[in-house]
């Protein structure tokens, strides 16, 4: 996730619970994405829906291995070992596993850097589709970090980005059979945390090169191709214990119906981190989505305390979190029509 922008202090203060008007606008940086429509869901408790055997500690295990990579930048030798890992797990799996290969050059870097998204496809035949996604590569260095010394110190990031690698490596083992109308694909951005310089007044780097490759592709794509993505969630620095997922409000403003649906489904089942409040606006992979016309939500705890630092290691993720997350998403999968 790039560092929250766009909220002034009258805004900031303004951050209190409310029922359906949430509406603080960005005072600078990017203008609100343009508004997308999700097509039609229900979320009615009264829709009934399989249970999903989601296993957290499963979940938590492959957390643990892909942290045992140690850091996972973008080009590096981990990076490659993380990208063999996913891979393999989902074709064991019966998926259909796509690399979208490409290069890009960050504004501090002498050399252009190669980089992978990874697409995971489930039931490639059908042309109404839902995007499943998160970032998995790690940041360079911690700058959150108070001491500027630690910054370059290995930076594991559990919660930022690997708890979405491992949440979908679980949820895959029941994507397959999950009774669902809409074809389900997962996607790892890969170059979304590939930032050295962060000043903003100079230029500093790019944040989202994955997903906003991802999103050129797919428009260009428009007049050949046969799918289209329908919507899109985005799991960002969300399953830490007591985690708070207030609403992004760059995801209210674009894709209202969507954020209706799923914190609606998830206050039916109980799932009390799922909180119907303003949170802020917040610059991540699912903007590019949005302005590629897709309805996109990202779920993201904004107040997380380890973010881009040291301390965000395995032990901050919480299994029965991973399992809340898992319960509202395949409920909301199996409702929406």
């Amino acid at each position: 996730m790039s560092p929250i922008v766009g909220w002034s202090a009258v805004c900031a203060a303004a951050l209190v619970a409310v029922g359906v008007s949430i509406g603080c606008t960005a005072s600078d940086d990017k203008p609100p994405p343009p508004k997308t429509e999700f097509a039609t869901g229900s979320g009615s408790a009264a829709t009934p829906v399989a249970a999903v055997p989601f296993d957290g500690q499963r979940a938590l295990k492959y957390l643990q291995h892909i942290c045992d990579l140690g850091p996972r930048i973008s080009g590096t030798e981990a990076m490659k070992k993380q990208q063999k890992m996913i891979e393999e797990h989902f074709q064991k799996l019966g998926a259909t596993v796509t690399r979208q290969e490409f290069q890009a050059k960050q504004r501090s870097q002498k050399n252009p850097t190669p980089f992978v998204n990874i697409l995971v496809t489930w039931h490639p035949d059908k042309q109404r589709r839902i995007l499943l996604c998160t970032h998995y590569d790690t940041r360079p260095m911690a700058d959150q970090e108070p001491n500027r010394a630690n910054w370059t110190k290995p930076f594991l990031s559990a919660n930022d980005g690997t708890s979405g690698v491992a949440f979908l490596m679980e949820l895959g083992h029941h994507i397959k059979d999950l009774p669902c109308q809409f074809g389900i694909d997962f996607v790892f951005f890969d170059g979304e945390e590939f930032v050295f310089e962060t000043d903003r007044l100079g230029g500093g780097d790019r944040y989202f090169i994955g997903s906003e490759y991802f999103a050129e592709q797919y428009t260009q794509s428009k007049a050949t191709r046969k799918y289209r993505y329908e919507a899109a969630v985005l799991f960002d620095l969300f399953a830490a214990k007591d985690a708070q997922l207030k609403v992004e409000l760059y995801s209210f403003d674009a894709a209202k119906p969507l954020v209706d649906q799923i914190w609606g489904i998830a206050k039916d089942l109980g799932v009390k981190s799922f909180k119907y409040e303003r949170g802020y606006e917040v610059l991540d992979d699912h903007i590019a989505l949005i302005r590629a016309g897709i309805p996109a939500v990202d779920i993201i705890d904004f107040d997380y305390p380890h973010w881009h630092k040291l301390s965000d290691t395995p032990d901050k993720v919480d299994a029965g979190q991973l399992a809340d997350v898992a319960k509202v998403i395949t409920t909301w999968l199996q409702r929406i029509k």
